[in-house]
């Protein structure tokens, strides 16, 4: 019933999206660099900030109500990729603010709030072939499917695929990494959030289990951790019914809140941080299983995404 349910919102918000584009680009006054571009982007749900690594800089741009897409720019050839493009006119602007040149898309996965843009992007950049990446067929304008384990290039960075389905089927991270190998990033969609991770329509607890225990929670600890939503606050406080006494995890939510207070996004936090605070990174410790009533880490997870779709907190 749940996956139902989601179909039809998917179905009547794509319609709302596209009716929405249309008329803002048809009524909005004053001319666009771009063409199809309004002149006013939406308002944003948290402050645009940057964040500058070693090789790389990412750009996460709010989009609709809570979600983030990303701007991915190689410093040294100034190539980006826009991550779950869900609304491309603010992916434009940001690539004519940073003055660097799109040759990617990468889509995490084909829910519409983030791949619905994917088809518009590849409109907006005319003479110029977009390899748009995913692991699922339902993911629009898709020219480049990849699997677990798969590798490319954005200029000089890295970027391996990791499949980890759950979410949906075809779900996939982005771990991405520049020629010093310090300070990696993980696009994570749906999968993890900061405080927590997305829902299992099409998987169980064990293929959760797989995506961020098996996979995800390996990566290296100073990976920076770039996901799908701004849900953090809301998390963080499911996360202390479950560990109430955990000091890391009561750090971080006033951490947040205050953040949240102030309109800055909360994102990204680091693999190492949400193996201390986020209780689905954390189903093999004592306190959490306790919690759960169960000693087995797959049931674990599988309690707490249930408990956590009904938490009213």
């Amino acid at each position: 019933m749940n996956y139902v349910r989601l179909i039809l919102i998917q179905m009547f918000s794509r319609i709302s999206s596209k009716l929405v584009f249309i008329a803002r680009s048809t009524f909005s006054p004053g001319a666009c660099s771009v063409i199809g571009l309004s002149s006013k982007s939406r308002q944003f749900h948290s402050k645009p900030t940057t964040v500058s690594l070693s090789d790389m800089k990412i750009l996460p741009i709010p989009a609709l109500s809570d979600n983030y897409m990303y701007l991915l720019v190689d410093e040294e050839t100034r190539q980006c990729a826009a991550v779950d493009p869900v609304e491309p006119e603010k992916i434009i602007q940001a690539i004519e603010r940073e003055n660097c040149k799109l040759t990617t898309i990468l889509t995490t996965h084909h829910h519409w709030d983030h791949s619905n843009g994917n088809e518009k992007l590849v409109q907006l950049v005319p003479g110029q072939k977009l390899v748009v990446y995913g692991g699922d067929n339902r993911v629009p304008a898709l020219n480049a499917k990849v699997g677990h384990g798969d590798q490319f290039k954005v200029g000089n960075l890295d970027v391996k695929c990791l499949h980890t389905p759950c979410h949906t089927t075809g779900h996939i991270c982005y771990f991405v990494t520049g020629p010093s190998g310090q300070e990696p990033a993980v696009f994570t969609g749906d999968t993890l959030f900061i405080g927590g991770c997305g829902k299992f329509f099409e998987g169980t607890g064990e293929t959760m289990y797989s995506a961020l225990i098996t996979i995800l929670s390996k990566l290296p600890g100073n990976t920076r951790v770039f996901c799908g939503h701004e849900y953090t606050v809301n998390n963080l406080k499911y996360a202390l019914h479950v560990e109430p006494d955990n000091a890391a995890l009561k750090k971080k939510f006033e951490w947040a809140k205050e953040q949240r207070a102030q309109n800055f996004p909360t994102i990204p936090s680091t693999i190492q941080e949400e193996l201390e605070f986020n209780p689905f990174m954390r189903v093999d410790k004592a306190n959490v299983q306790k919690h759960c009533k169960t000693r087995d880490p797959i049931s674990t997870m599988s309690f707490l995404r249930e408990e956590k779709n009904n938490f009213q907190g």
